[in-house]
């Protein structure tokens, strides 16, 4: 199969190593242009839960030509959030009728960015579970976790494509699953992240210090209740009727991880704040519902990234 992944950082450059490594014809492409240069001049070198390897045959899109992506099968999308769009723009000439679009993100609002430029139809949307992975610098990435991916169509049900995307990320040694309602566990997903992703990086704390933290949980946990709200309002049949349950059992499963907003921050990077946290302000003003606690911390998040020297990071 002929793959294009738009966007090489830590999990996009495992996703592309792995899928070459089963012999499919994989292009990438990424704005960070130091790390494209390492790759071309001596490839892609990963480590960790997948095995220690160098990865030989990725092919680079650069500048992004018709040439290079014409009969491209699968476009996967594992940018953050904020970059979806501007992949949207890169791709969707070169996308036809018979491709498939995978966008791979965390928090919300990939399919509605994608929707900007193209039709979903041919979209699935995905989100990766328990599979975490870090950039150790140009080239290099250690991959330091695997669980399991989920895929769906973005308009719902089942399809023979989807299945068929799932069989290749299965070849290549993925744990994937396809799933018939995709946004119900985005959004079951989404609440996690909300629950803990701003408040572990606005009180520099893991997951079990922000829940053996009366002060701290209790902030994050109005961030949850107000996530849920709005999930209900707009008709997300949730698996459980008690959200802070659910966040808490799954905090209490990895108790010492520190969730990417917080790396981001440490490391001086942006981070996925208006696709987490703040996006539930944005849908709460849709739907009527007030969203204080994550209005708050979402504003302290955004303040820290304009002034990042005053929290130390470098770029």
């Amino acid at each position: 199969m002929k793959i294009a992944v738009i966007g090489i950082g830590a999990m996009g450059s495992i996703y592309a190593g792995l899928l070459a490594d089963a012999e499919n014809e994989v292009w990438v492409y990424d704005i960070w242009q130091d790390h494209l240069d390492h790759i071309r001049q001596a490839d892609l070198r990963v480590e960790g839960a997948s095995g220690d390897r160098v990865v030989k045959n990725l092919s680079i899109i650069e500048p992004i030509k018709a040439q290079r992506l014409q009969g491209c099968d699968l476009f996967v999308i594992a940018t953050k959030t904020s970059g979806v769009g501007d992949a949207a723009q890169r791709i969707f000439p070169h996308v036809t009728e018979c491709s498939v679009v995978l966008t791979i993100q965390n928090g919300l609002g990939a399919g509605d960015r994608l929707a900007e430029f193209m039709d979903t139809r041919n979209v699935l949307l995905g989100f990766a579970d328990g599979f975490g992975a870090s950039i150790k610098g140009p080239g290099h990435i250690h991959h330091n976790a695997i669980n399991l991916i989920k895929i769906g169509e973005m308009s719902g049900g089942e399809s023979e494509r989807l299945n068929r995307i799932v069989a290749v990320w299965q070849k290549a040694g993925f744990n994937v699953r396809a799933f018939a309602d995709i946004n119900q566990l985005i959004w079951e997903k989404f609440l996690c992240n909300v629950t803990f992703s701003a408040p572990c990086a606005v009180f520099n704390c893991t997951l079990r210090e922000l829940i053996e933290t009366p002060a701290y949980w209790s902030l994050a946990l109005g961030c949850t209740q107000e996530a849920y709200d709005i999930g209900k309002a707009l008709g997300i049949s949730f698996s459980f009727d008690d959200p802070i349950a659910y966040v808490t059992a799954f905090g209490r499963k990895i108790p010492d991880a520190r969730p990417s907003m917080l790396l981001d921050h440490l490391s001086g990077r942006p981070s996925e704040i208006d696709a987490i946290n703040g996006r539930v302000p944005v849908l709460g003003a849709k739907l009527g519902i007030s969203t204080p606690y994550n209005e708050t911390l979402s504003a302290i998040i955004r303040h820290r990234e304009l002034n990042e020297k005053e929290w130390g990071g470098t770029r």
